[in-house]
């Protein structure tokens, strides 16, 4: 039975309310000249009274709320600090895809990384130890070789657990889910997953302009969650894994429209923020 955002006069208001914000936002994207003058620590330092929002710690989700998983790719990078930053600025949980090569390619990046292991808002998942050297055709032609790409990243960034995301790829290998986007990789995944690595993609993706910051604004992508639960394209329903990198948080204009979109989410009271962790039944052992 096709399910709706809450039912259908919930999703009408959920767009009317959208709609409202565009209208209040122009306050923050009227202008789209980039002044030089605006810095990242004056967006930062701004801390305007954090919504409170319902904090739900089982896997039963009230019928009027969405469960929505941050996932930030390819870190410790550029961006690693300010996406902290903003996480403990709204006081939300997400999970960091890391890759093991970058734990490593500077004092920065190592530093990063030991703040990452204590800090009890994000989580450290894997996403490969050489990112396929983004030669992702040739990587996946031979899964043993990914396999051990995995285990070289779990051992080299000692991660607890043995979820994973693949490079260039939007695969998912849990037991209830099996989604291969490039028929190529489907042989490498499927080792990955005999390994016991639980492989989880995404459902939206927050894409980056060709200077490598955010694209678009936050009343874009408010619009594309509602789409996306309202018309069902969620890989498990009322759950959506959204995928964007950190190393696009490097400017003052993307920092503030991933801080605007958590801050709309939050006020909307619709929605509540887990780590992947969290996902339905990816704790299950794999058959």
């Amino acid at each position: 039975m096709k399910k709706t955002f809450a039912e259908k006069s919930v999703g009408k208001t959920f767009l009317r309310m959208i709609t409202v914000m565009t209208v209040t936002s122009t306050l923050f994207t009227g202008c789209n000249q980039k002044t030089e003058v605006k810095e990242t620590e004056k967006v930062l330092a701004k801390l305007p009274p954090i919504a409170k929002v319902p904090r739900i710690d089982d896997e039963n989700v009230p019928t009027d709320k969405r469960v929505i998983y941050l996932t930030f790719d390819d870190g410790p990078n550029r961006g690693t600090e300010n996406l902290l930053k903003i996480l403990h600025k709204r006081n939300i949980s997400a999970t960091a895809f890391l890759v093991g090569k970058h734990a490593t390619d500077s004092k920065k990046q190592k530093e990063d990384l030991e703040i990452m292991r204590t800090d009890r808002l994000i989580e450290l998942a894997n996403h490969s130890y050489t990112h396929a050297h983004n030669k992702y055709s040739n990587f996946y032609k031979n899964p043993e070789a990914v396999v051990n790409d995995f285990n070289i990243a779990k051992d080299s960034l000692k991660l607890p657990g043995k979820i994973a995301r693949t490079p260039g790829r939007n695969i998912w290998r849990l037991n209830n889910i099996n989604v291969t986007d490039i028929k190529s990789s489907s042989a490498a995944a499927d080792r990955l997953r005999n390994a016991g690595y639980k492989v989880i993609g995404w459902d939206l993706e927050w894409k980056p302009t060709n200077k490598m910051q955010l694209k678009g604004n936050h009343q874009e992508m408010l619009k594309k969650v509602d789409s996306i639960f309202f018309n069902d394209l969620e890989k498990t329903s009322r759950h959506l894994v959204l995928l964007t990198h950190d190393q696009y948080l490097n400017d003052s204009d993307s920092i503030n429209e991933l801080d605007l979109f958590i801050e709309k989410l939050q006020k909307s009271n619709r929605f509540v923020f887990r780590k992947v962790s969290a996902y339905p039944k990816i704790n299950e052992i794999l058959n």
